[in-house]
């Protein structure tokens, strides 16, 4: 079946202009479908199907764009590449074409993950702040007094030089260790992990359990499921308000 849409947007599309842009061209005689130079704006074509050319170069089809959501399990590296031939984000996930991951997770912790290939997606939910805070569920050494909790909670200072953003620490249950929830709002690498070791408590296990809007519920380990259109147009519609009210200083 025919999927026909206006040229201008089959061109904006493919990244090459935008659509204004694009009936520039058009109307300047430098595009054609099937070897024949369409001038015309309103004029309709199929991108999967058709030969479609500006200024002489074959105009590809856009891929179709995969938004996966991983649990990603321990001993399992969040890269599209690695030289000493761990296992990889990417191995997990059965996917037609190249995924990369957003953010990342560290070698030995475990959880929630995304995967895709927009980059726009990943710019603006990688950006998003507080619409899209981070949840972990944190085994630490032994027992943290609460003045501890409260230097970190207030938004602690590495030796280093290096300041975290204030986040949330709430006690999940203990006994001769503590099991904490942190949520955070930005993204250092090892930042739980560092945070721990500063107040002499380091991490005994560390699991991601919610992106935003994300969860791991129903979603076991080492397994992967595909967002739904609605859960990517919330999470970019979460990010874009996050990014505006930045912008305004709110």
């Amino acid at each position: 079946m025919e999927k026909l849409e206006r040229l201008q947007k089959i061109i904006a599309a493919a990244g090459i202009a935008s659509r204004r842009q694009a009936e520039e061209l058009i109307k300047a005689g430098r595009v054609s479908v099937n070897g024949q130079v369409t001038a015309v704006l309103g004029a309709k074509a199929d991108a999967s199907h058709d030969h479609i050319k500006v200024d002489g170069k074959l105009i590809r089809p856009p891929v179709r764009k995969i938004y996966v959501l991983l649990n990603k399990p321990k001993g399992v590296v969040s890269t599209v590449a690695d030289t000493h031939g761990r296992v990889k984000v990417t191995d997990l996930v059965k996917a037609k074409g190249k995924l990369f991951p957003v953010g990342r997770l560290d070698y030995n912790t475990e959880g929630l993950i995304l995967l895709t290939n927009d980059g726009e997606f990943a710019r603006i939910v990688a950006s998003a702040g507080d619409a899209f805070p981070k949840v972990y569920e944190v085994k630490v050494r032994g027992i943290p007094d609460e003045l501890a909790l409260r230097r970190l909670r207030s938004g602690f200072r590495f030796p280093d030089g290096t300041r975290l953003a204030p986040c949330r620490i709430r006690t999940l249950r203990q006994d001769r260790h503590a099991w904490l929830e942190v949520t955070l709002i930005q993204g250092i690498n090892r930042e739980i992990r560092r945070m721990f070791e500063a107040i002499r408590h380091p991490v005994a296990k560390l699991r991601r359990t919610r992106i935003g809007i994300f969860t791991d519920a129903g979603l076991p380990v080492g397994r992967s499921r595909l967002l739904t259109p609605r859960e990517v147009g919330h999470a970019l519609r979460m990010g874009q308000a996050s990014k505006a009210l930045n912008r305004q200083g709110l």
